[in-house]
């Protein structure tokens, strides 16, 4: 395969994250809540009013935050991951957390918000803006915090938000996030073994995403957030954000090209679904044989873009028989492969409930 191939593949795998779950650009993006999935008067950037459906939901834990006297559980906040925009190629069914939201809401969460930031850059930039929204939905709600619940990039946004403002968030939770980074992302940006240049990534984005999203301009830098899962840029991002104390955070892995997990897939803590699939095997998309077969060194567990190892954060849960897109169950919808029994909508609805035990 020649190298320009490889290299396109490799970048179009990492840009095959769909789309968040939004109607406006990530400066002025309003919300859309769970309960009716109606778009607030904001869209387009005219305001930043958020639009919400269903009432407050009482009990749980107590809150110790500032800012509000509303106890949990607390309004979810879903973050999107690396490539999150509006609508995949004009086709505004397809979310980022493919029906997710839906799902939610018929188990009574009223309250899950779904903001929308850069589609690539740099988590420092992007985290700015998540906070931003953070502080819209509790504005809205009259809560004192959120929980975050988030997909691959959108973990080191949740990580950032937590970071500076740690009174402001109750739990971050974590799906296949490379809080240790990524050898993919070392090698599209030629940092191990390959020549390929930061500027050429850059340039087949803006080719291949441009016409179908709208908001990729001068400040968005593909390299940017390829550089935040690289080796030496996710060492500066841990060493810059480290976790908050009296934030919880937890993690959740996964595994692909049928692969058990073994040992690294050993949860700290079971989730009684988590453990109902553990002898589950996902065959290895397609889209994700190239980058799979480049993390599986000495048959190394990994989603197909990030390793088991490096998804660990916090609390560790386990990991789930899916692949990177499998995980939000991308591309629209698709199935996570022939005999696998795993369901992303059921793994987010797990993940929520485990939260609402403890109160969150």
């Amino acid at each position: 395969m020649k190298l320009f191939t490889v290299q396109t593949r490799i970048i179009a795998i990492l840009l095959a994250g769909a789309c968040a779950e939004e109607t406006s650009s990530p400066e002025s993006a309003p919300f859309v809540t769970t309960g009716a999935d109606a778009v607030g008067p904001g869209v387009g950037g005219a305001n930043n009013t958020l639009s919400s459906s269903g009432t407050s939901q009482g009990g749980g834990g107590n809150s110790n935050g500032t800012g509000g006297t509303s106890t949990g559980p607390y309004p979810i906040v879903l973050a999107h991951g690396f490539f999150g925009f509006e609508d995949f190629a004009g086709v505004d069914f397809a979310t980022y957390f493919f029906e997710v939201k839906a799902a939610l809401a018929s188990a009574g969460e009223t309250q899950v918000f779904t903001p929308a930031v850069d589609p690539f850059n740099s988590s420092t930039i992007r985290g700015a803006q998540l906070l931003s929204r953070v502080e819209q939905v509790l504005a809205e709600t009259g809560q004192s915090k959120v929980v975050i619940v988030a997909h691959s990039q959108g973990g080191l946004d949740a990580r950032f938000v937590a970071h500076e403002r740690p009174e402001l968030v109750a739990a971050v939770v974590t799906v296949a996030t490379p809080h240790q980074g990524s050898p993919v992302a070392d090698i599209a940006l030629g940092i191990v073994e390959n020549p390929n240049a930061a500027g050429l990534v850059d340039d087949l984005v803006n080719a291949i995403g441009a016409p179908l999203y709208e908001q990729i301009n001068g400040d968005t830098s593909v390299s940017d957030a390829l550089y935040q899962f690289s080796t030496p840029g996710i060492q500066a991002f841990n060493e810059s954000y480290p976790d908050s104390p009296g934030v919880f955070y937890a993690s959740v892995a996964g595994r692909t090209d049928d692969h058990l997990g073994g040992q690294a897939c050993a949860a700290e803590v079971a989730v009684p679904l988590l453990e109902s699939w553990k002898l589950e095997r996902d065959p290895t998309d397609p889209l994700l044989w190239l980058s799979e077969s480049l993390l599986d060194a000495d048959n190394e567990p990994n989603d197909g873009l990030v390793r088991v190892r490096d998804s660990k954060r916090g609390e560790f849960w386990g990991c789930v028989p899916a692949d990177h897109l499998d995980e939000i169950g991308q591309i629209f919808g698709d199935g996570p492969g022939f005999g696998n029994g795993f369901d992303h909508k059921a793994l987010y609805l797990a993940i929520v409930a485990e939260l609402r035990s403890r109160g969150y």
